[in-house]
Protein backbone atom coordinates (compact mmCIF):
# COMPACT_ATOMS: atom_id res chain seq x y z
CA UNK A 1 0.00 0.00 0.00
CA UNK A 2 3.19 2.31 0.32
CA UNK A 3 3.30 2.84 3.88
CA UNK A 4 6.13 1.67 5.84
CA UNK A 5 5.83 0.80 9.31
CA UNK A 6 6.89 4.14 10.22
CA UNK A 7 3.87 5.60 8.72
CA UNK A 8 1.34 4.21 10.39
CA UNK A 9 0.86 2.79 13.99
CA UNK A 10 -1.34 -0.26 13.84
CA UNK A 11 -2.18 -3.05 16.02
CA UNK A 12 -3.04 -6.30 14.19
CA UNK A 13 -5.51 -9.54 16.39
CA UNK A 14 -6.04 -13.12 15.34
CA UNK A 15 -7.93 -15.86 17.73
CA UNK A 16 -8.02 -19.00 16.91
CA UNK A 17 -11.23 -18.72 18.18
CA UNK A 18 -12.04 -15.63 16.01
CA UNK A 19 -11.02 -16.86 12.49
CA UNK A 20 -12.34 -18.73 9.81
CA UNK A 21 -11.18 -22.05 11.42
CA UNK A 22 -13.41 -21.43 13.83
CA UNK A 23 -11.94 -23.23 16.57
CA UNK A 24 -14.82 -21.64 18.84
CA UNK A 25 -14.15 -22.51 22.38
CA UNK A 26 -10.30 -22.65 21.98
CA UNK A 27 -8.36 -20.21 24.01
CA UNK A 28 -5.09 -18.97 22.07
CA UNK A 29 -4.24 -15.94 19.80
CA UNK A 30 -1.33 -13.47 18.74
CA UNK A 31 -0.86 -9.67 18.46
CA UNK A 32 1.19 -8.24 15.85
CA UNK A 33 2.06 -4.05 17.08
CA UNK A 34 3.93 -2.12 14.17
CA UNK A 35 4.65 1.57 13.70
CA UNK A 36 5.40 1.73 17.05
CA UNK A 37 9.00 2.31 19.02
CA UNK A 38 10.82 -0.33 21.23
CA UNK A 39 10.12 1.28 24.19
CA UNK A 40 6.24 1.37 23.39
CA UNK A 41 6.11 -2.17 22.16
CA UNK A 42 7.87 -3.41 25.45
CA UNK A 43 5.66 -1.67 27.81
CA UNK A 44 2.47 -3.01 25.72
CA UNK A 45 4.49 -6.79 26.18
CA UNK A 46 4.62 -5.76 29.86
CA UNK A 47 0.77 -5.78 30.12
CA UNK A 48 -0.39 -8.76 28.13
CA UNK A 49 2.23 -10.81 29.92
CA UNK A 50 0.79 -10.37 33.04
CA UNK A 51 -3.25 -11.43 32.00
CA UNK A 52 -2.38 -14.01 29.45
CA UNK A 53 -1.80 -17.93 30.28
CA UNK A 54 -3.22 -19.62 27.02
CA UNK A 55 -3.46 -23.41 27.77
CA UNK A 56 -1.27 -25.74 25.86
CA UNK A 57 -3.93 -26.76 22.96
CA UNK A 58 -4.37 -23.21 22.70
CA UNK A 59 -0.53 -22.42 22.33
CA UNK A 60 -0.46 -25.08 19.65
CA UNK A 61 -3.29 -23.99 17.69
CA UNK A 62 -2.49 -20.24 17.63
CA UNK A 63 1.07 -21.63 16.65
CA UNK A 64 -0.72 -23.49 13.46
CA UNK A 65 -2.53 -20.71 12.36
CA UNK A 66 0.43 -18.31 12.37
CA UNK A 67 2.58 -20.82 10.58
CA UNK A 68 0.35 -23.52 8.03
CA UNK A 69 1.42 -25.79 5.44
CA UNK A 70 3.12 -24.35 2.73
CA UNK A 71 3.60 -25.63 -1.20
CA UNK A 72 5.25 -28.75 -1.20
CA UNK A 73 4.28 -29.83 2.89
CA UNK A 74 2.77 -33.61 3.06
CA UNK A 75 -0.18 -31.47 4.12
CA UNK A 76 -0.75 -28.91 1.85
CA UNK A 77 -3.11 -29.65 -0.85
CA UNK A 78 -5.49 -30.85 2.05
CA UNK A 79 -5.04 -27.69 4.20
CA UNK A 80 -5.83 -25.45 1.30
CA UNK A 81 -8.74 -27.85 -0.10
CA UNK A 82 -10.56 -27.35 3.36
CA UNK A 83 -9.29 -23.97 3.64
CA UNK A 84 -11.21 -23.18 0.19
CA UNK A 85 -14.05 -25.24 1.39
CA UNK A 86 -14.56 -23.40 4.44
CA UNK A 87 -14.50 -19.68 3.04
CA UNK A 88 -16.80 -20.30 -0.23
CA UNK A 89 -19.41 -21.89 2.34
CA UNK A 90 -18.89 -18.94 4.70
CA UNK A 91 -19.35 -16.88 1.51
CA UNK A 92 -22.42 -18.82 0.18
CA UNK A 93 -24.17 -18.56 3.72
CA UNK A 94 -23.30 -14.60 4.21
CA UNK A 95 -25.19 -14.09 0.29
CA UNK A 96 -28.23 -16.12 1.48
CA UNK A 97 -28.75 -14.89 4.66
CA UNK A 98 -27.74 -11.27 3.26
CA UNK A 99 -30.28 -12.09 0.58
CA UNK A 100 -32.99 -12.65 2.91
CA UNK A 101 -32.74 -10.01 5.04
CA UNK A 102 -32.93 -7.78 2.40
CA UNK A 103 -36.03 -9.17 1.23
CA UNK A 104 -38.03 -8.57 4.03
CA UNK A 105 -40.28 -5.97 4.58
CA UNK A 106 -38.10 -2.63 6.55
CA UNK A 107 -35.11 -4.16 6.81
CA UNK A 108 -31.77 -3.69 5.04
CA UNK A 109 -28.71 -5.35 5.17
CA UNK A 110 -24.91 -4.80 3.96
CA UNK A 111 -22.71 -7.33 2.44
CA UNK A 112 -20.42 -9.42 5.14
CA UNK A 113 -17.28 -8.03 4.31
CA UNK A 114 -14.64 -10.04 6.48
CA UNK A 115 -16.44 -10.85 9.56
CA UNK A 116 -18.98 -13.93 10.35
CA UNK A 117 -21.52 -11.57 11.16
CA UNK A 118 -24.36 -9.35 9.72
CA UNK A 119 -25.47 -6.27 10.96
CA UNK A 120 -28.90 -5.90 9.57
CA UNK A 121 -30.97 -2.77 10.26
CA UNK A 122 -34.88 -2.70 11.60
CA UNK A 123 -37.01 -0.27 10.03
CA UNK A 124 -39.33 -0.73 12.90
CA UNK A 125 -43.06 0.51 12.95
CA UNK A 126 -43.98 3.13 15.60
CA UNK A 127 -45.90 0.49 17.18
CA UNK A 128 -43.32 -1.69 17.72
CA UNK A 129 -40.82 0.65 19.52
CA UNK A 130 -43.61 2.08 21.60
CA UNK A 131 -44.61 -1.30 22.97
CA UNK A 132 -40.42 -1.74 23.66
CA UNK A 133 -40.58 1.53 25.27
CA UNK A 134 -43.51 0.57 27.47
CA UNK A 135 -41.12 -2.25 28.81
CA UNK A 136 -38.43 -0.21 29.06
CA UNK A 137 -36.54 -1.87 26.45
CA UNK A 138 -34.68 -0.66 23.26
CA UNK A 139 -36.73 -1.61 20.28
CA UNK A 140 -34.28 -4.16 18.80
CA UNK A 141 -33.81 -5.66 21.94
CA UNK A 142 -37.59 -6.40 22.00
CA UNK A 143 -37.40 -7.15 18.34
CA UNK A 144 -34.63 -10.04 19.35
CA UNK A 145 -36.61 -11.13 22.38
CA UNK A 146 -39.74 -11.69 20.29
CA UNK A 147 -37.87 -13.70 17.71
CA UNK A 148 -35.70 -15.59 20.07
CA UNK A 149 -39.05 -16.54 21.71
CA UNK A 150 -41.16 -17.43 18.50
CA UNK A 151 -38.35 -19.21 16.60
CA UNK A 152 -35.70 -20.34 19.28
CA UNK A 153 -33.13 -17.94 17.12
CA UNK A 154 -30.64 -15.88 18.63
CA UNK A 155 -29.28 -12.44 17.73
CA UNK A 156 -27.57 -9.59 19.47
CA UNK A 157 -29.30 -6.18 19.47
CA UNK A 158 -27.62 -3.70 18.00
CA UNK A 159 -27.83 -1.40 21.07
CA UNK A 160 -25.61 -2.73 21.89
CA UNK A 161 -22.67 -1.93 20.11
CA UNK A 162 -23.00 2.32 19.90
CA UNK A 163 -25.35 2.16 16.62
CA UNK A 164 -26.47 5.81 15.63
CA UNK A 165 -28.78 6.91 17.55
CA UNK A 166 -32.75 6.20 16.24
CA UNK A 167 -31.63 3.18 14.23
CA UNK A 168 -31.88 0.04 15.32
CA UNK A 169 -29.95 -3.55 14.46
CA UNK A 170 -29.47 -6.49 15.44
CA UNK A 171 -25.82 -8.71 14.71
CA UNK A 172 -26.40 -12.14 13.33
CA UNK A 173 -23.80 -14.65 12.77
CA UNK A 174 -23.52 -16.33 9.35
CA UNK A 175 -21.79 -19.70 11.31
CA UNK A 176 -24.70 -21.97 11.25
CA UNK A 177 -24.29 -25.03 9.41
CA UNK A 178 -24.86 -24.55 5.66
CA UNK A 179 -27.58 -27.02 5.33
CA UNK A 180 -29.43 -25.58 8.10
CA UNK A 181 -29.15 -21.73 6.66
CA UNK A 182 -32.64 -22.65 4.58
CA UNK A 183 -34.64 -23.68 7.81
CA UNK A 184 -33.44 -20.50 9.50
CA UNK A 185 -34.09 -18.44 6.65
CA UNK A 186 -38.05 -19.89 6.39
CA UNK A 187 -37.95 -19.82 10.33
CA UNK A 188 -37.12 -16.03 10.46
CA UNK A 189 -39.37 -14.68 7.62
CA UNK A 190 -42.57 -16.46 9.10
CA UNK A 191 -41.60 -14.59 12.27
CA UNK A 192 -40.66 -11.55 10.78
CA UNK A 193 -43.74 -11.29 8.73
CA UNK A 194 -46.22 -11.74 11.68
CA UNK A 195 -44.27 -9.57 13.85
CA UNK A 196 -44.83 -6.44 11.20
CA UNK A 197 -48.09 -7.43 11.01
CA UNK A 198 -48.48 -7.44 14.63
CA UNK A 199 -47.26 -4.16 15.29
CA UNK A 200 -48.34 -2.42 12.22
CA UNK A 201 -48.63 1.20 12.28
Amino acid sequence: MGYGDKDISLVSFQSVSKGYYGECGKRGGYMEVTGFSSEVKEQIYKVASVNLCSNISGQILASLVMSPPKAGDESYESYVAERDGILSSLARRAKTLEDSFNSLEGVTCNKAEGAMYLFPRLHLPQKAIKAAEVIKKAPDAFYAEHLLNATGIVVVPGSGFRQAPGTWHIRSTILPQEDKIPAIVSRWTDFHKKFMDEFRD
